[in-house]
């Protein structure tokens, strides 16, 4: 029998279904997986091993049951998700010790669904950063080569799921940070329409843009877990009433006659040659398979990273307020009135890239400069979203890179901020505008994988999936297995 940690989500909930494995033998499984391998890799922060082993004892009792097919399935959760009476750090000084008295919502429904949250994982501090970069407690590298960035700021989710420890982890996207580390780990990873799951729960970076999403092995995993953890909230004024489909529905049927457009604007100067022409293979495979794919264009896209910046450190610097070192969290003890509560606490407890956007926000909002800079960065995201509907009246959905390069080294945009948030270029528009995409492995460079962006209209994940599992289906990338699980690409 094949190692446990390689089966993918649907494999595994056969062999629990069928009573070949036990729940406790797979999440004992799983946590040998991290113990071997999580010093090297570094995605986790906080293990979860005793709370975790009593919900597989319960499972095992009770027996297993067709109405939850996910039932025993560990899930690996990013740690800007709270948990009640589990650490919740979203990986920053300023949340070292923070327990949560509450669940998010989408944890409410991963545990309705069986799913055993063995861990929190490592990510950017605030989930603001492109490579897992800036987490105040660890580095978590990429399990392909040890000298890359995993991404991020989802890199503790990414690395997690590509390197055995979990079959499926819980990211955030705010600007790609779900798409762009499943890039550049080689699995696959969904950010949903803005509303699809509950934000109720997650530490919020910017309330605009965030949105919770699956990250796993394979595309059919994704759609069973985006449907067990999607629905409306009414604890979240954001959360969308649309009715829930099976997101695997279209799975398996074929994409003859359906029309994808290609933006020239995301397959430009500063997409390097090797993802372009893997882009490119993909884009042939799509057509053999019997999909019209054309040229298209977004022209207001180039502008996607400055509005993003203005928009999500605005609300960054409004949603960071709540952090003031009196009511939870870090408190400096370099303090002598109540002013220096405030001031020391939040210099010492925040890192540099929290700071500076931080910064860059107030900025933004301040009187003299909000019709400048965040009133014009909301009129251009508008036409970035009016964009995407004219395309999306002729066509089923946009096709691109998730990322104009590969995994880059450790401390290459150290002093270049700049540069780290271009790496953002290409997913941020889906934000900006609400939509759905995904990634899945496309191709390699130099050994490391390349990303395949997906996008969709509002609320039709399922023929984002449809068109993704038929191309994983006609290619062996997502079979190839990296470094820490002994195979290169």
């Amino acid at each position: 029998m094949s190692n446990l940690y390689e089966l993918s989500v649907k494999e595994l909930s056969k062999k629990i279904q069928s009573k070949e494995v036990s729940v406790t033998e797979v999440v004992q499984d799983s946590f040998k997986r991290i113990q071997g391998t999580d010093e090297a890799i570094g995605s986790f922060i906080t293990l979860n091993e005793e709370q975790a082993l009593a919900l597989a004892k319960e499972l095992d009792e009770k027996g297993p049951s067709e109405a939850q097919p996910l039932a025993g399935i560990p899930i690996g959760i990013k740690d800007n998700i709270v948990t009640k009476d589990l650490l919740t750090t979203a990986a920053s000084k300023m949340l070292y010790n923070f327990v949560p008295p509450y669940d998010a919502t989408v944890m409410t429904k991963v545990y309705e669904n069986g799913m055993i949250p063995v861990g929190k994982l490592n990510m950017d501090e605030f989930a603001m950063g492109s490579g897992t970069e800036t987490s105040y407690f660890k580095k978590t590298v990429n399990p392909w080569n040890e000298t890359k960035v995993p991404g991020g700021s989802s890199g503790g989710s990414a690395a997690s799921v590509a390197s055995g420890q979990v079959p499926v982890s819980l990211g955030s996207d705010t600007g790609g940070s779900i798409r762009q580390p499943a890039s550049y780990t080689g699995i696959v990873g969904m950010k949903p329409t803005y509303g699809r799951i509950s934000r109720y729960g997650l530490i919020a970076f910017a309330s605009s843009l965030d949105q919770i999403g699956p990250m796993t092995r394979t595309v059919e995993d994704n759609a069973l877990v985006l449907n067990a953890v999607s629905g409306h909230d009414v604890k979240d004024g954001t959360s969308s009433k649309q009715v829930i489909p099976d997101f695997s529905s279209l799975i398996g049927q074929d994409i003859k006659g359906m029309k994808i457009g290609v933006p020239k604007e995301f397959m430009s100067e500063g997409v390097d040659s090797e993802v372009r022409k893997s882009i490119e293979e993909a884009i042939e495979t799509l057509r053999h398979l019997g999909a019209t794919v054309e040229e298209v264009s977004l022209p207001h896209s180039k502008y996607g990273v400055q509005v993003y910046y203005i928009i999500a450190s605005s609300e960054a610097s409004s949603n960071l307020q709540r952090f003031d070192g009196i009511r939870y969290g870090y408190r400096s003890e370099n303090i002598t009135n109540l002013e220096d509560v405030y001031v020391n606490s939040r210099s010492e407890g925040f890192g540099e890239e929290v700071k500076r956007r931080i910064m860059l926000g107030s900025f933004s909002l301040s009187s003299g400069f909000y019709d400048a800079y965040f009133k014009k960065a909301g009129q251009v995201r508008t036409l970035i979203i009016e964009d995407f509907k004219k395309v999306f009246n002729d066509y089923d959905l946009i096709l691109g890179p998730s990322s104009p390069t590969i995994a880059h080294d450790f401390g290459a945009d150290k002093d270049h901020p700049v540069t780290a948030y271009m790496r953002d270029i290409l997913t941020i528009p889906v934000n900006l505008a609400g939509l759905p995409g995904i990634s899945l492995p496309c191709g390699f460079s130099e050994g490391m994988p390349i990303g395949l962006q997906l996008i969709g209209n509002y609320f039709e994940e399922e023929k984002i999936y449809q068109v993704a599992d038929v191309f994983e289906k006609a290619t062996e990338f997502h079979k190839q297995k990296p470094v820490i699980l002994g195979g290169n690409a």
